[in-house]
């Protein structure tokens, strides 16, 4: 059995880094998933105070991950299409630009970073914006989408840093 719920937080691991790119996944929840399941193997033991603590910063950054991007938007300028797009845009540059087989770089990155400007641009040209401000309002979605990422994936390097930590202690 510690075997399996092993395997199984490796794969939460992997899948919270994923959802920290990608806007259906709960990137830093899955990593803290993890985290649980090691801990009922012989594997990991962790205090009540580091859960607390990272759960509490893997809820706190899944929140904020709502709030940037939007926060940014406004901040630059933009409107609720604006946020649509960039959510669309981000979509169709890590999803269904990858199955049409157009990459755009290695890993998709400029899809990935491209997208939701792009999609934020469209979104506020819509609504009928001129172009420098639909161009602002792009710019401040991309940042707010920057921010959460960035935010997400420290929380998940942080949980992985005590996952992977926990392994090692266990085989010394």
């Amino acid at each position: 059995m510690d075997y399996l719920l092993l395997a199984l937080s490796v794969v939460c691991i992997i899948i919270g880094f994923l959802g920290c790119l990608l806007p259906v996944l709960p990137g830093p929840p899955l990593s803290y998933l993890a985290l649980v399941l090691l801990h009922f193997t012989r594997f990991g033991d962790f205090t009540i105070k580091q859960f607390v603590i990272l759960g509490i910063l893997a809820v706190v950054v899944l929140l904020l991950d709502y709030i940037v991007p939007v926060w940014g938007t406004k901040k630059y300028g933009g409107s609720k299409a604006g946020v649509w797009g960039s959510t669309i845009g981000l979509i169709v540059g890590i999803i269904i630009l990858p199955l049409l087989g157009i990459t755009l770089g290695p890993f998709g990155l400029i899809g990935i970073l491209g997208g939701p400007f792009l999609g934020a641009y469209i979104g506020e040209k819509m609504t009928g914006q001129n172009s420098d401000k639909a161009f602002r309002a792009a710019w401040g979605s991309f940042i707010g989408f920057l921010a959460g990422t960035l935010m997400k994936l420290t929380v998940a390097i942080i949980i992985t840093f005590y996952y992977i930590k926990e392994i090692i202690i266990y085989f010394k």
